[in-house]
C-alpha cells in the first residue's frame, strides 16, 4: 500500500471536534478532544467513539462505563487545543473550564453548544484507538443553533492547515 496516498485519503473523512469527559470510580475526571465520533443507531440511541487505549479518558470510561460528548462551537477553537493534553480539576474547574456534572456525573463542559451523556454499551478493543459504543442517556442543548444543527460543529479543518488526526 503507498503510505503517503492512504494517509492522504483517509484525512478526506470528515470530521468534527468533541471533548469526551468521564469520571472514574474513584471521583477522577479525565478528557480528551476526540473526533473519531458517529452515531450508530436510532433505537436506542446509540454512538460510536474511537478513544486512544493508553490514555485517562479511556481508562475512566473503563472504570465509569459511562461519559459525556461535549460539542464544540465554531468558537471552541481553544477548548480542542486544551484537551489535546491531559486535564486537570482546580478552583472548579476543568482544565480552566467552568464545567457542571451531568444526571450521569460526567462534566458538561458549560461552553459546549451541546452535549450528551452516555453509558458505555460495548468497547471493541482493536487498534490504538478503542471503539466505545454508548447509549445516550440525557441530551443537554442549551440554546438551539442558527441553521443546520451539523453545521455548528466545529471541525477540525478549522483547527488550522496543518493540524490533522488520521491517514
Amino acid at each position: 500500500m503507498n503510505a503517503d496516498a492512504k494517509k492522504t485519503v483517509l484525512r478526506m473523512i470528515p470530521y468534527g471536534i468533541y471533548v469526551l469527559t468521564a469520571e472514574d470510580r474513584n471521583g477522577g475526571i479525565a478528557a480528551a478532544t476526540v473526533n473519531f465520533v458517529t452515531q450508530t443507531s436510532f433505537a436506542p440511541p446509540l454512538v460510536a467513539v474511537g478513544v486512544k487505549a493508553d490514555s485517562g479518558a479511556y481508562a475512566a470510561i473503563q472504570a465509569g462505563r459511562r461519559f459525556a460528548l461535549n460539542m464544540l462551537g465554531k468558537d471552541g477553537k481553544g477548548s480542542a487545543f486544551t484537551f489535546f493534553r491531559p486535564a486537570d480539576v482546580a478552583d472548579g474547574k476543568l482544565s480552566g473550564h467552568p464545567f457542571h456534572r451531568g444526571t450521569n456525573g460526567a462534566p458538561i463542559l458549560e461552553a459546549a453548544i451541546g452535549a450528551l451523556e452516555c453509558s458505555v454499551k460495548t468497547i471493541v478493543a482493536e487498534g490504538d484507538h478503542h471503539i466505545v459504543v454508548g447509549e445516550v442517556t440525557e441530551a443537554h442543548l442549551p440554546a438551539p443553533p442558527a441553521g443546520r444543527p451539523d453545521a455548528a460543529i466545529l471541525e477540525m479543518k478549522e483547527l488550522g492547515e496543518n493540524v490533522f488526526y488520521g491517514g
